[in-house]
């Protein structure tokens, strides 16, 4: 049984402290309080995905990761779409955008982060907008690589998602899952709870719930094994005051080792289709 309630720190930027609240209806932990000024949170150059940072060992692991994973996320769309034309929500620097129009898709980004967009703008071809309630043209997919879990209004973004994907499209998302090996290990000092930048905390009975009453239907689900391995490095720092590199692979190993029975991985991708 999930405890109803855990406490939390934000250990990479401001080093307060925040709750999970459980929602047992949906399976899933909501941080409490959302800040009134949640985008100052997010004001920092230890915010990896914002930068294009190679600074410190953890920004050099987190853009080779990057690298090797842009190729995985193509193939997954080219396997997925009938048409090439994608959205990526929360598209930070632009590196996923401008690897699709390498590969000839066409493209559309929303980025917040007023310094990310820029950077993506210099990058792509493709218009980058602040918000997606500014977009009108529907997709044959949309993307969310880790970003849901940052969303204020998850049920009006769950509105503009059904009105965004065309019939037939597809809808692609990733977020952390507190029910991996490696959440169980490190506890309140897994950096993937990352309050109070991530709102929501999902499981896989989260999404399941989340989408049963709307068009999409779920159709595949797979682990991002790569992840464990960078969570548990950034949660030995958080946990110990050191990246502790081996203790870090053992975890991340461990947590990949179990879900291949268990399927709770690290991270998990969800590939939702439109009816």
């Amino acid at each position: 049984m999930k405890p109803t309630t855990l406490t939390c720190k934000d250990h990479s930027i401001s080093k307060e402290t925040f709750s999970l609240v459980y929602n047992e209806d949906l399976a899933l932990y909501k941080t409490e309080p959302v800040p009134k000024d949640l985008s100052a949170y997010y004001e920092s150059e230890r915010y990896i995905s914002h930068t294009d940072s190679t600074k410190s060992v953890m920004d050099k692991v987190y853009q080779w990761v990057k690298k090797i994973t842009l190729k995985q996320k193509l193939r997954l769309l080219n396997r997925v779409a009938i048409r090439k034309n994608v959205l990526d929500i929360g598209c930070g620097t632009g590196d996923f955008i401008k690897y699709c129009e390498n590969a000839g898709w066409r493209t559309t980004g929303v980025e917040p982060h007023e310094g990310a967009r820029k950077t993506a703008q210099g990058k792509c071809q493709g218009s980058i907008h602040s918000a997606i309630d500014t977009l009108e043209e529907q997709f044959d997919v949309i993307t969310m690589w880790h970003v849901l879990e940052h969303v204020e209004d998850l049920a009006h973004y769950l509105e503009r998602l059904t009105e965004l994907v065309r019939s037939k499209g597809a809808l692609i998302i990733a977020v952390p899952n507190f029910k991996s090996d490696d959440a169980k290990h490190y506890g309140t000092y897994w950096a993937a709870y990352d309050v109070p930048r991530h709102l929501w905390h999902f499981s896989q009975q989260s999404i399941e719930r989340l989408f049963e009453n709307t068009p999409f239907t779920l159709v595949e689900t797979k682990g991002m094994k790569f992840d464990a391995y960078y969570v548990s490095l950034l949660s030995e720092q958080y946990k110990t005051g050191s990246s502790k590199p081996l203790a870090a692979f053992w975890s991340g190993f461990r947590s990949n080792w179990k879900a291949r029975k268990s399927s709770e991985y690290s991270s998990l991708i969800y590939v939702l289709k439109k009816a």
